[in-house]
């Protein structure tokens, strides 16, 4: 698969008046063109440093961070670095800048000088492929924050990005609107490819995506299919993480004698096997 972004030996330090504070430690990593990346860790593990050097939001200390083939450290090509790689933050309400929706989705695209017929042809698109076109009128300091979340998202898609990097965006959101959040980023990956990269702790955010890589102390820790990562139980004591809730009901169902089959990571292949064993048990 074709690479979108490369990042090469990259170190990444704070630099404080007190401390220099190493967030990332040497790390070479590929995000693939079309794919769904999770990234995971514990906190302070370095997931939102890694998301602010994908756009050139922050640059190495040390190594190379390409997007498609441009390098971030170079000044000239910032500016069409973040047209390619676009980025919705943890808290919808510091990225809402318009007073309407729909001018907070042309914001971007007016920047970039689109001619103003195509600025709404784009609007219209952005909003309609997240699901907010009917609420192209409404104040954004109404809407929930799920809703909130998937404007920000519009406006990442109006100015035609290829890939969108969600930093913790649904951390301050309740668990409808991160349900809201989550579909959302799955249909523009798997319907308009759009590359997805979703730094998140919620490992059932993780599960549903095509890759998972876990950041751990600045590092990566290890890179796999769902299935693999969260199967390694040592790897997730190790890093401070814990299994889905699906796999931990799982687990438990087993416990209690039901064969259920090893990996299931989602609500819905915990209730597919479920029935299964019963419909082997004849008990319906």
């Amino acid at each position: 698969m074709d690479k979108i972004i490369e990042l090469k030996n990259v170190s990444f330090v704070y630099d404080t008046q007190e401390e220099q504070k190493p967030a990332l430690r040497n790390v070479s990593l590929d995000v693939r063109r079309g794919e769904f990346l999770a990234v995971i860790g514990h906190n302070g593990s370095g997931k939102s440093t890694l998301a602010k050097l994908l756009n050139a939001i922050l640059l190495p200390t040390e190594g190379q961070v390409l997007v498609e083939g441009m390098d971030t450290a170079d000044e000239d090509l910032v500016y069409e670095i973040r047209r390619r790689v676009g980025m919705v933050f943890q808290n919808p309400d510091n990225q809402i800048v318009a007073t309407i929706v729909e001018d907070d989705v042309a914001f971007g695209p007016e920047n970039l000088g689109v001619p103003p017929a195509e600025i709404r042809q784009r609007v219209d698109d952005a909003l309609r492929a997240v699901g907010m076109y009917e609420f192209r009128g409404a104040e954004p300091h109404k809407l929930s924050g799920g809703q909130k979340q998937r404007v920000a998202v519009a406006g990442v898609i109006a100015m035609r990005t290829d890939c969108i990097i969600f930093d913790e965006s649904t951390a301050m959101i309740d668990p409808k609107g991160r349900r809201e959040v989550l579909e959302t980023a799955k249909r523009l990956c798997r319907e308009m490819g759009i590359t997805v990269v979703m730094i998140t702790h919620f490992m059932e955010e993780a599960v549903q995506a095509d890759r998972v890589v876990v950041l751990d102390s600045g590092r990566v820790a290890a890179e796999g299919v769902p299935s693999e990562v969260f199967a390694d139980s040592a790897l997730l004591r190790r890093t401070g993480l814990e299994l889905p809730f699906a796999a931990k009901l799982a687990g438990k169902i087993r416990t209690a004698g039901v064969p259920l089959p090893d990996g299931l990571l989602t609500p819905d292949s915990v209730a597919d096997a479920l029935f299964a064993a019963a419909q082997e048990a004849e008990v319906i």
